[in-house]
């Protein structure tokens, strides 16, 4: 077996050191690094690093390590901190980066454009072809809202507690091109689903098309982009290793002629909002039977669905080990909490971003 390499985009709050709120210091930030792979967002308080291409986990977790420390000393030089945060817990009110592009997505946007103060995690796993890459996005997504469910780590808005553990995927859904998708069918037809979103003149662009899972139009890769950004390493480097053993498994189905899962995209919707509405510490939809039942039966059932390419890569046991992690220590959202209060969650953030 040729192990698939993988790769992960962070996106990161900056915030004062001293009172946590969110800084709108990124120009800055990347002005002190231009040589980097470091990058902005929509909005002025988000930093995005990059890792390279990797083939095992261990590469990997060395190299999100590097790239968080390359974001915080950035953010230092820009008199901020970096924090791994979904969503801020303390108020703000978002600066918009001033490229036309942006500028263009809060006119036509409104309210949802300048409120989008929210990081994620995206994966980025190798394909060989576009119809490959398709065959994988039709057939992981039951899948995907586990995967929001490991990552959860927004609890708070605007200094209060939202009722969820993934705030984050709450705000990010009012994007109307945001959320699960239908089958695509073949490389034709995922590139007809999206001309036609671009036909309708309301994405701006082909970056605009926030399925949670796509193709990438920069890269030969499946982009999963549900998480959110994780609080520690080892959850991002958790996602980043199901993430291929989904697209993997995903990938022999297809080449076996093994049809994806019909499940419409009413359940799926329901499946996403239940695991970022309770995380891993409620009930998850099942994607073997679409009814409820404890989260850690559905990620042990996820880990059993990818176990064969697991083993072949030689990750059965770490992922084992890292779900177990997640279960026992709890999600960034239970940190948070865990904290005391908003503040208290930046401030643990914040060293647990630097660690």
């Amino acid at each position: 077996m040729t192990v698939r390499t993988i790769g992960v985009e962070e996106e990161f709050l900056l915030v004062d050191p001293d009172s946590g709120l969110p800084r709108a210091v990124a120009h800055l930030a990347l002005a002190a690094n231009p040589d980097s792979a470091l990058a902005g967002e929509l909005l002025r308080e988000q930093l995005e690093t990059a890792t390279r291409p990797c083939s095992t986990l261990e590469e990997l977790g060395g190299e999100l390590r590097r790239a968080r420390a390359e974001g915080g000393e950035a953010a230092g030089a820009a008199g901020a901190a970096l924090a791994a945060l979904g969503t801020s817990p303390l108020p703000v009110d978002p600066t918009l980066s001033p490229k036309p592009r942006y500028r263009e997505m809060r006119r036509r946007f409104g309210l949802t454009a300048a409120e989008e103060l929210t990081c994620g995690c995206h994966v980025h796993v190798a394909v060989d072809s576009e119809d490959e890459g398709v065959g994988a996005l039709d057939r992981i997504r039951p899948w995907l809202a586990p995967l929001l469910a490991l990552t959860a780590n927004s609890p708070f808005w605007q200094g209060l507690d939202s009722g969820y553990a993934s705030y984050r995927s709450q705000v990010w859904s009012r994007w109307p091109s945001a959320g699960p998708y239908a089958p695509f069918g073949s490389s034709a037809g995922y590139h007809g689903a999206v001309g036609a979103m671009l036909d309708s003149d309301t994405v701006l662009d082909r970056g605009m098309v926030y399925y949670d899972a796509r193709l990438s139009a920069e890269h030969p890769t499946v982009e999963i982009r549900v998480g959110d950004v994780c609080l520690d390493v080892d959850d991002a480097v958790l996602l980043a290793a199901l993430a291929r053993g989904l697209v993997e498994t995903a990938v022999r189905e297809w080449r076996a002629g093994t049809p994806a899962d019909p499940v419409r995209l009413e359940l799926l919707r329901l499946a996403a909002w239940r695991a970022g509405r309770s995380g891993v510490d409620g009930g998850l939809l099942d994607p073997c039977t679409w009814r409820p039942v404890p989260a850690r039966e559905v990620l042990d059932r996820l880990v059993r669905h990818v176990t064969p390419v697991l083993e072949e890569a030689g990750d059965l046991l770490r992922v084992q080990e890292l779900v177990s992690g997640v279960f026992h220590r709890g999600t960034g959202a239970r940190a948070q909490r865990t904290a005391g209060d908003p503040r208290a969650a930046v401030s643990l953030a914040v060293r647990r971003t630097r660690a």
